[in-house]
């Protein structure tokens, strides 16, 4: 019997293309998991397709990338259903691990899906960079305004922490990193 598994990263993003492409492929049954990252191996989805497989079924993917962004995890996987006895497909590389020149086309293809993850992963962290050195800030707005800060500072005087955070409705490391924002360290100060 042919499984057919699909995923999507957002909860925006559609499951329909994959949906077709699997029922096209012959797949009876189809698992999903939809707003899950493809870095971790245990998802609802994945794990109710992989529990229902057994020998002389095989698992079917649009593309590699959507049964995981990891090579090490993908090849103990794709090695895992190789010793129960159940095959793999992957659409869009063309691979079928039921043969030796699939298996070969999975291990090069799982490397370079891994490559193109890093590259990725490498130009986010140089576009970072860059910003900051442009005197961009990066990540999400602060909790307090400078006009907060200012008051929880002086408010620190002779109030606990955990009193001015709820002043403030932050939490009381909020509060700590207003007395330090740079190093985000804190100082003793007075317990709740």
């Amino acid at each position: 019997m042919k499984m057919g598994y699909a995923r999507v990263s957002t909860e925006e993003q559609n499951l329909a293309l994959q949906r077709d492409a699997l029922l096209r492929a012959g797949c009876t049954k189809l698992f999903t998991d939809r707003g899950v990252s493809g870095t971790g191996f245990s998802r609802p989805g994945l794990d109710r397709a992989l529990a229902r497989l057994s020998a002389g079924d095989t698992l079917v993917v649009w593309r590699l990338d959507r049964l995981g962004r990891s090579l090490s995890k993908l090849i103990d996987l794709i090695a895992w259903l190789g010793r129960h006895g159940i095959g793999f497909v992957s659409l869009s590389e063309s691979i079928d691990t039921t043969s030796a020149g699939g298996l070969l086309m999975f291990h090069m293809m799982a490397a370079l899906s891994e490559f193109e993850h890093h590259l990725i992963s490498e130009r986010t962290r140089a576009g970072i960079l860059a910003a900051r050195a442009r005197g961009r800030t990066i990540g999400r707005k602060p909790s307090l305004t400078d006009a907060q800060r200012n008051q929880v500072i002086a408010l620190l005087e002779t109030t606990p922490i955990g009193e001015v955070a709820r002043r403030f409705n932050v939490h009381p490391r909020t509060v700590r990193r207003a007395i330090h924002p740079q190093r985000g360290t804190t100082q003793p100060a007075r317990s709740d």
